[in-house]
């Protein structure tokens, strides 16, 4: 568990489902994350999520963003294979109530704290659409650095869009 202000980051309980699901269930969220993100997103969809990240949680790679006791979000962490082993993709989705008050940002910089000093990684990399400014702004608040822009790399809700990448080292 990692406590920061306004916000507690700890793994995912089956308990979670009903919050989850409450503010995951946001068009605005969805249309932001990647496809495999569902909407509508219902409690038995995040009962299954739930049971999927706890199979692999060991050590702690998924994170719930509890704020007022409620699942209002999530990050998670991809740590990379054979030669990109010491590289990590964060992802991470907020409940619309919480946007704006840098919540995010905190959460972004407890994450990458506890990456680098439990996971082995020596870098974490985000790849944000180029539409999500508040996630934009979030990664660079907590020193993400712009690496590059992808231009029509990706697809979402058939529009073609740019995406960037974005990533912080601990060398």
């Amino acid at each position: 568990m990692i406590k920061g202000e306004g916000f507690i980051l700890r793994p995912f309980r089956l308990t979670d489902k009903k919050s989850l699901a409450k503010h995951a269930n946001n068009i605005k969220i969805s249309d932001n994350l990647r496809d495999k993100f569902p909407h509508p997103y219902t409690e038995e969809g995040a009962e299954w999520f739930i049971n999927f990240v706890l199979s692999d949680n060991d050590p702690v790679k998924n994170f719930i963003i509890e704020i007022n006791n409620e699942a209002a979000g999530a990050i998670g962490i991809s740590p990379g294979e054979d030669v990109y082993r010491l590289n990590a993709e964060i992802g991470y989705w907020l409940g619309e109530e919480h946007w704006g008050k840098g919540i995010m940002t905190a959460v972004i910089k407890a994450t990458i704290k506890y990456i680098f000093e439990n996971l082995g990684i020596k870098r974490i990399y985000a790849m944000p659409f180029a539409t999500t400014t508040g996630s934009v702004k979030a990664l660079e608040k907590a020193g993400f650095i712009k690496e590059a822009t992808i231009y029509n790399g990706v697809i979402k809700n058939n529009k073609v869009l740019d995406y960037y990448i974005y990533s912080i080292t601990c060398f």
